[in-house]
């Protein structure tokens, strides 16, 4: 079975409610999930949920709806509730979960627009979140999330968090190859290897959603307000401030230019993640920040030509400007001599 609809069809057959028609969409934004909003009506009512399919080959589709309970029961963080979960679906389909439809509008699609006090807001709100999440749960070791017999594990375990995110950067530096930044990899190989002794060997590891980015959160229509954290296949045990540093990119360096409006909304972060958890903007954090969001910088770049293929020539160019010139500032700023 490969269509969509026929896709849809059967897993509403197997799993969803009772239905005298239905629609459904793709959803929106920049997502490397294959997700559909799906409607469906019954007795004149409209019931909407989401249905979000495993892709080809992935062994952890199972850790994301556990992740939504896991961390539901243990924070304050939003995320939509898990309705059905099917890791060996009856019919012929991939494994799938469905979740309720939580609505919101797409941070992405809005930040920029903001009032500075309403950015000032979310960010407030993004650092509550993720203090949450950190001074909250805690693993063993460093390594990505994975299930043991319906137990949250960390396959791979590393106690040496400074060895695991050089394994992890050299990835992110290697799914550069045959794309359009590939001439970039030698100096991003130096950077690394230049400032990699400023990352810490050892530490509390603690939640990190690698993929916290204005695209994966909802926010009320009347807001601002985040009504959703969304897209936690990427999870992994890690440095807390590594996960800081990567908002920080995300939310602020790579969206605003004027350094005044950066260090206002930096303060409104770093404000919000000292509500929920013991933190010191301190040397040691400045000095391996720079490092942290180079490497996720990188691995974004990976990702442009699937962002960016459908792209007009003159957006695409002018993206690919933006992480040329972000890339140089940040390679600068890792050269040895700083």
């Amino acid at each position: 079975m490969s269509g969509a609809a026929e896709i849809i069809e059967a897993i509403l057959g197997e799993s969803g409610p009772d239905y005298e028609s239905y629609s459904f969409e793709e959803t929106p934004g920049d997502t490397r999930s294959d997700s559909h909003f799906v409607t469906v009506e019954y007795q004149g009512e409209s019931y909407e949920v989401v249905v979000k399919l495993a892709p080809e080959v992935d062994s952890t589709f199972a850790v994301e709806p556990f992740l939504h309970e896991y961390v539901a029961e243990r924070t304050d963080v939003p995320l939509p509730g898990i309705l059905v979960f099917k890791e060996e679906p009856e019919q012929d389909v991939p494994p799938y979960f469905i979740t309720e439809r939580i609505h919101g509008d797409n941070l992405d699609e809005h930040f920029e627009s903001f009032s500075m006090d309403e950015r000032g807001a979310i960010m407030f709100e993004i650092g509550e979140i993720l203090g949450d999440m950190h001074s909250t749960i805690a693993f063993e070791g460093y390594g990505r999330l994975d299930l043991d017999d319906g137990r949250l594990i960390v396959r791979d375990l590393s106690w040496d968090w400074r060895a695991y995110f050089e394994e992890l950067t050299q990835g992110h530096i290697g799914q550069l190859a045959e794309t359009t930044f590939e001439d970039l990899q030698p100096t991003a190989r130096e950077r690394l290897a230049d400032r990699l002794s400023v990352v810490p060997k050892q530490g509390t590891p603690r939640l990190v959603h690698d993929d916290f980015r204005p695209g994966n959160l909802l926010i009320e229509p009347d807001g601002p307000e985040i009504s959703a954290v969304l897209d936690w296949e990427k999870t992994l045990a890690g440095d807390p401030l590594y996960n800081l540093a990567q908002i920080e990119l995300l939310f602020i360096d790579s969206v605003f230019r004027d350094p005044d409006e950066r260090e206002q909304l930096r303060e409104r972060l770093y404000e919000g993640y000292g509500t929920e958890t013991d933190f010191d903007a301190d040397e040691s954090y400045q000095a391996c920040k720079p490092l942290y969001q180079f490497s996720t910088l990188v691995w974004r770049m990976a990702g442009f030509d699937s962002i960016y293929g459908d792209a007009s020539p003159l957006a695409r160019t002018r993206a690919e400007a933006y992480y040329r010139e972000q890339f140089t500032n940040l390679a600068r700023t890792l050269e040895p001599d700083r």
